[in-house]
């Protein structure tokens, strides 16, 4: 017993060896940097290191360029990774339509079936690709938005329709607005460089201005700011990141804590040899209510003590 005992430890402790000695590589494309996006690559990393996972990232920003979003996947065919980190829906998209012989992880995609991803969430069609989606119900942000503001009657939504997260996030708002009896007034943009401009020409035509997980919104999420702190508009958004920077309040997915669960799903396939065909896509259930009261004051706005009291973070 005690040979057969020694031999079991041994074999143990030859696989922990050649775990770890193995490194991987990870190539990551994101359309462009703002916290949300940053804090999910960040969750991956830690939740690899902390399952003692050797993990090189080779991280590719497109900075909101459709072009070099393309170019970074040649980029990545080149690096040939064990594995592609796909944050967001564009940079999920184009590896998607390039790279079949390794593994995707998107994360950070609101409708991964409407962008082509999947099949659907049970992830059925048999492909290299799964993932995390950042879904939280609309539903929830329109009664959060009567709540804070109950004279609101008009949305204003700010968001990039090249951006297929954020016209199905759009989609769902004009749905969610028309049972809640309220409008929706839309402001497209092509570029950050439009956000001041968008945000502008809502001024009188809304209530309120709502930002969408929209990549390039949130990019120069500060533009917005700056035009409802001038003209007392409030401003509300779906990522808990965001009101940090100054917006009025969100209730969405902790971006983090989806990183970390994002990254259980690369270890799962790099070291356990899971098959991405054979994984659902996964959601983080948790919703995080954050409020920044400084902004709401320079907005005009004060928040109910009922929206204070189930706060789990409230910026002074």
């Amino acid at each position: 017993m005690k040979k057969i005992l020694l031999s079991l430890l041994a074999v143990l402790l030859c696989a922990t060896t050649v775990l770890a000695g193995k490194s991987y590589t990870i190539s990551v494309t994101q359309i462009v940097e703002h916290p949300s996006l940053d804090a999910m690559r960040k969750g991956v990393a830690d939740r690899l290191e902390e399952k003692g996972i050797d993990a090189t990232f080779n991280v590719h920003i497109a900075q909101g360029n459709a072009a070099t979003n393309v170019q970074i996947i040649s980029q990545i065919i080149g690096e040939q990774p064990d594995l592609v980190l796909a944050i967001a829906t564009t940079g999920a998209q184009a590896a998607a339509q390039k790279i079949h012989d390794r593994p995707i992880v998107f994360t950070g995609v609101t409708d991964p079936v409407t962008a082509g991803l999947v099949k659907d969430l049970q992830n059925s069609n048999a492909t290299n690709v799964t993932g995390m989606s950042d879904f939280s119900p609309m539903d929830k942000h329109v009664a959060l938005i009567q709540e804070i503001v109950p004279s609101t009657q008009a949305i204003g939504v700010i968001y990039n329709a090249g951006e297929p997260n954020s016209v199905a996030s759009v989609g769902a708002l004009r749905e969610n607005a028309a049972k809640a009896g309220l409008t929706v007034e839309e402001a497209t943009i092509a570029n950050s460089s439009g956000v001041y401009q968008a945000a502008q020409s809502l001024i009188g035509r809304c209530d309120v201005i709502y930002i969408p997980t929209d990549n390039t919104a949130i990019s120069a999420l500060e533009s917005a700011i700056k035009v409802c702190t001038q003209n007392q508009l409030p401003l509300i958004v779906a990522d808990v990141d965001s009101v940090a920077r100054g917006a009025l309040a969100a209730v969405a997915v902790d971006y983090y804590k989806m990183g970390l669960q994002t990254g259980d799903m690369v270890a799962r396939i790099l070291v356990d040899g899971a098959d991405p065909s054979k994984m659902p896509v996964e959601f983080l259930n948790d919703l995080n209510l954050h409020v920044n009261t400084t902004a709401a004051a320079s907005m005009g706005v004060t928040i109910p003590d009922t929206v204070l009291s189930r706060a789990s973070k409230i910026i002074e």
